[in-house]
């Protein structure tokens, strides 16, 4: 965590222009687990159910998947993501990080494959899971974790 951030509940989300995925974890057991899929473009409707969960959880920060090309550069994703990281601070004043989300949802799908979920019925799931991922390597590795 950035210095001067306390321990606590932290949420996750792996934004998409359709679809926001959101997972939960916890600084005291560095674990992450999926949590929900916001379904709506209309942003909104996106940030109210966000600030529901915000309500809900009480995170101490959030942490958002920042989308990369393979070699590390930046794509038209990037500055979507980056966006919405900055608003995610703004609207709801909290420590906001941004974390490499590379390969999060191929790792996500294998994940579902292992609990039998396969091919179309990821859909609905995949986002969710690739956010516990971006989670998950923010536990593993706090210092890949740069503010937003």
């Amino acid at each position: 965590m950035p210095e001067g951030t306390p321990n606590g509940t932290l949420l996750a989300f792996d934004f998409g222009t359709k679809r926001i995925g959101i997972a939960v974890g916890n600084t005291v057991t560095s674990t992450a687990r999926p949590l929900t899929t916001i379904n709506d473009e209309k942003n909104d409707n996106r940030f109210a159910a966000i600030g529901a969960l915000l309500q809900e959880w009480q995170p101490v920060a959030l942490v958002v998947g920042l989308p990369c090309n393979d070699d590390g550069t930046p794509h038209e994703m990037t500055a979507l993501c980056r966006r919405f990281a900055n608003r995610l601070k703004g609207r709801f004043n909290l420590p906001t990080l941004l974390v490499d989300e590379r390969y999060t949802s191929a790792a996500a799908s294998l994940v579902l494959n292992g609990e039998g979920i396969h091919g179309r019925k990821q859909k609905t799931l995949i986002d969710q899971y690739a956010a516990q991922q971006i989670l998950q390597a923010y536990f593993d590795e706090p210092s890949a974790g740069i503010l937003a």
